[in-house]
C-alpha cells in the first residue's frame, strides 16, 4: 500500500503562483507519477506527468504556466503553478503507479479576486 499526501493548495489571486507537493511513502525512483484535478460540478482531468524517464507532458490549457518535477531522494512530486487563472481552481490530486495506481486526498485550489 502506497500513500500519497499532497499539499500546498491556496487561495491565490489570478496570477499569482503555486506550488503543490506530493509526498509518497514509497519510492518514486522509476514510476509515472502525475497531477489530476477536479473543478466543482466537472470531471476529474489530467493535468500533467512525468514518466520514470522523465518525460513530461501537460493539457494545453497549462502549458507554458505550469510544470512537473520529481525529487526522487525525497520521494516528493510537484507542480509549480504560475500565472494561475480563475478556470485553474480545483482540488488537485496526485497519483503514481506501482503496479496499479494509487491516488492522494486532495489540495484545494482557489484562484479569485
Amino acid at each position: 500500500q502506497v500513500q500519497l499526501v499532497e499539499s500546498g493548495g491556496d487561495l491565490v489571486q489570478p496570477g499569482g503562483s503555486l506550488r503543490l507537493s506530493c509526498a509518497a511513502s514509497s519510492s518514486v525512483y522509476s514510476n509515472f507519477m502525475g497531477w489530476y484535478r477536479q473543478a466543482p460540478g466537472k470531471q476529474r482531468e489530467p493535468v500533467a506527468s512525468i514518466t520514470d524517464r522523465g518525460v513530461t507532458t501537460y493539457r494545453d490549457s497549462v502549458k507554458g504556466r505550469f510544470t512537473i518535477s520529481r525529487d526522487r531522494a525525497k520521494n516528493m512530486m510537484y507542480l509549480q503553478m504560475n500565472s494561475l487563472k480563475s478556470e485553474d481552481t480545483a482540488v488537485y490530486y496526485c497519483f503514481g503507479d506501482w503496479g496499479v495506481r494509487y491516488w492522494g486526498r486532495g489540495t484545494q485550489v482557489t484562484v479569485s479576486l
